[in-house]
């Protein structure tokens, strides 16, 4: 097999500047960790001007038009027009980089399209999807989170990316069942790679994972790279009986919806900018407790104390919608 020397991390943020503030952050812990590196980190965007000239000096930033790349998820179903010559690795923009992806390169390498994950021939996953094997007269389905794909530009990258976007026009007639009222690019890559002989990287939760996987609690120090995610083993409460780790320690973290706006994650960025500006010591340490870890860990105990009051006497309050629909 030829060697394959070009390397590319990317990230979308596009539509809302919460996007592309979050692909900047992921982008501060690429650098962090790539000191010299040869893998290049491409950010796309509608919005270049909101990229910070520190961070757009070290990256590549790729400009498309508003909308171009589609609404919501579908824009992932476009890696094959978006990526460079070489190996990409896709990175939701919501996510942290804990240490160095060289490795994950390494392991990839020789698939034209991958993710992830594992199988799944039966049950629910946006969809019944023992009825969509059938329907297509396949064995499974690679199940994984789309925070991460993989993918080596050629004639089968674009034969599986052509094939997905093909599946997005028949979602609901396939049978598939909307994310936030949206096609989740997930189970339509699931089923466009399966169709073309693609095949998952098995996990062993040393790659990504997120706090919805694990939710019984998490610690991250993305300065020294010390993480560990836990799922409660069963029969707690707690426990994701779909997830099969316990505890794991992956080099990419994803801070899946509102994680994003929690004390552990906004503490990290902070770091991060005042790590690569040369500022990370233990003054900024302790402004950082004070102004972010603090409040945040105040702010919880007392709505956990007082919220069984608040409920008795005025009720419960509407759920706020996401920032990011």
């Amino acid at each position: 097999m030829a060697e394959i020397t070009n390397r590319y991390i990317l990230t979308i943020g596009t539509g809302k500047k919460l996007y592309v503030d979050l692909a900047v952050n992921l982008a501060r812990s690429f650098i962090y960790w790539h000191p010299g590196s040869t893998i290049v980190f491409q950010l796309v965007t509608d919005q270049p001007q909101l990229v910070p000239a520190d961070i757009s000096s070290q990256i590549q930033v790729i400009t498309v038009k508003p909308g171009e790349l589609g609404i919501g998820f579908s824009a992932k179903l476009h890696l094959d027009k978006l990526a460079s010559k070489g190996q990409t690795l896709l990175i939701d923009s919501d996510c942290l980089l804990f240490g160095a992806l060289d490795f994950l390169f390494d392991r990839f390498r020789g698939h034209a399209v991958s993710v992830v994950g594992d199988y799944i021939a039966d049950g629910e996953w946006f969809g019944d999807i023992g009825a969509i094997c059938r329907q297509f007269n396949v064995p499974h389905l690679p199940k994984f989170n789309g925070g991460l794909y993989y993918l080596e530009k050629g004639e089968k990258a674009t034969a599986v990316y052509t094939t997905a976007r093909e599946l997005e026009n028949m979602y609901e007639e396939i049978g598939f069942v909307r994310l936030r009222g949206r096609p989740n690019d997930e189970v339509i890559m699931a089923l466009a790679m399966q169709l073309h002989g693609q095949t998952p990287v098995i996990d062993d939760g040393t790659v990504m994972s997120d706090p919805q996987a694990c939710p019984g609690g998490y610690q991250i120090d993305v300065i020294s790279g010390r993480r560990w995610l836990f799922n409660p083993p069963a029969p707690h409460p707690l426990h994701q009986n779909w997830y099969p780790f316990t505890k794991v320690s992956p080099v990419i973290v994803h801070f899946l919806g509102y994680y994003t706006s929690h004390y552990p994650y906004l503490r990290e960025v902070y770091r991060l900018k005042k790590a690569l500006s040369k500022n990370l010591n233990w003054l900024s340490e302790f402004v950082g407790l004070l102004s972010i870890e603090y409040p945040s860990r105040i702010k919880k105990q007392f709505k956990n104390t007082f919220r069984p009051v608040y409920r008795k006497l005025i009720g419960y309050r509407k759920i706020k919608i996401s920032e990011r629909l």
